[in-house]
């Protein structure tokens, strides 16, 4: 009879021992009470605590957790805008008795903060440095958050702005001045290279010509010495330089009827084209070179030096 009484006595004791023994998660910070009031803090591991005196408070996370809070302003060019903040924070180790007994909600504390700082910095910044001067205004959160919630066991890690997020008007007019500017600045390249293209072309003509006008000025230069050296010839045979200038123009002359006979389909006239054209050319030209030597001859002797005169001396 005392060993059925002896085994329920044993099997409560060993309840009330399993249930003083607690474990506490990595990263984790336990509170345990003793009739309601603080006692310890419990951190990782296996722990135990006085069953029936003893009850643990709540858990603290020690992990960096974020909180995103959306914020609907206005800026200093009168545009609503609704803004994403992202608060990331931890429980100090050091401090978990203020992080657990001096706040209720952190989360609502966090985001008061939050609402205050970017409702006090935004209405100062056009819409457009509201999207460059988004890391000033999420300093501005963290060194506001810092100074408040450090007393409550809080540490702030960082801000960040993850969002901005005008109305929907002001981003399509933001979108068309946007297409505006690029499409000016394509123009802008477009006539850059059109001008680049007119300069190439006039340079590249500019070359051509040269180098026509060189060329031209060879073969004139290669004419002029095959004319001379066919006038050398023809005074070696007793021909004078006029009537072999005159004949080397007859020769010139054939030679161009011969090569418009050669083409089929040419339109071109030369004119005079008569059977008595080349020797009245020929005899002309012999005439002109006469009367031009004669000519020349008479103003040489009828134009003498004129003779100086000394100044007069008074």
């Amino acid at each position: 009879m005392g060993n059925y009484l002896l085994i329920p006595i044993i099997i409560f004791v060993v309840l009330i021992v399993i249930s003083g023994i607690f474990i506490v998660k990595q990263q984790t910070a336990a509170i345990v009470e003793t009739f309601g009031k603080f006692s310890s803090i419990r951190h990782s591991g296996l722990q135990f605590k006085i069953p029936f005196v003893q009850r643990i408070a709540g858990r603290l996370s020690l992990k960096i957790q974020q909180l995103d809070v959306i914020i609907e302003t206005k800026t200093l060019d009168d545009v609503f805008v609704r803004l994403k903040v992202s608060v990331q924070y931890k429980v100090i180790k050091d401090k978990v008795y203020d992080a657990f007994y001096k706040l209720d909600y952190p989360h609502d504390q966090i985001t008061s903060y939050v609402f205050d700082v970017v409702r006090a910095e935004v209405p100062k910044m056009k819409l457009d440095d509201v999207f460059v001067k988004k890391d000033d205004i999420a300093l501005a959160v963290k060194a506001e958050l810092n100074d408040a919630m450090s007393d409550y066991g809080f540490d702030i890690i960082k801000t960040l702005v993850t969002d901005i997020d005008p109305d929907a008007q002001v981003k399509q007019a933001m979108n068309r001045i946007n297409a505006s500017e690029r499409e000016k600045i394509a123009a802008q390249f477009e006539g850059d290279a059109a001008r680049i293209l007119i300069v190439e072309k006039a340079k590249a003509e500019a070359e051509s010509k040269r180098l026509q006008g060189q060329g031209i000025a060879d073969q004139r230069r290669e004419i002029a010495r095959g004319l001379e050296e066919s006038v050398e010839v023809l005074n070696k045979v007793g021909i004078n330089s006029q009537e072999a200038s005159a004949l080397i123009v007859v020769t010139q002359h054939y030679d161009t009827l011969q090569s418009i006979g050669e083409e089929t389909n040419t339109n071109l006239i030369l004119l005079p084209n008569s059977p008595q054209a080349g020797s009245d050319m020929l005899n002309n030209m012999v005439a002109s070179f006469t009367a031009s030597n004669m000519i020349g001859e008479s103003m040489k002797k009828t134009n003498t030096p004129a003779k100086k005169t000394s100044p007069k001396k008074e």
